[in-house]
């Protein structure tokens, strides 16, 4: 009997790889270094929580483009 591992999100890496310089976020996939260097740790439900805690910073990043900041 075997038994299923639970499926590992895929990592948000984007391949584009730099820091904002004014928040310290990827520009890419708009990560903290802390929440690059310790992807690899994370459980996956840090990483789903992370995922979804990606898409609200990439919402407010695009507001703030189109508002000019």
């Amino acid at each position: 009997m075997s038994v299923e591992r639970p499926r590992q999100p895929p990592s948000p890496c984007l391949g584009i790889c730099r820091l904002h310089p004014e928040d310290d976020h990827c520009v890419g996939c708009l990560r903290t270094i802390g929440e690059i260097s310790g992807w690899p740790r994370m459980s996956i439900p840090e990483k789903l929580a992370l995922i979804e805690s990606l898409a609200g910073r990439r919402r407010a990043r695009e507001a703030a483009e189109r508002e000019g900041g």
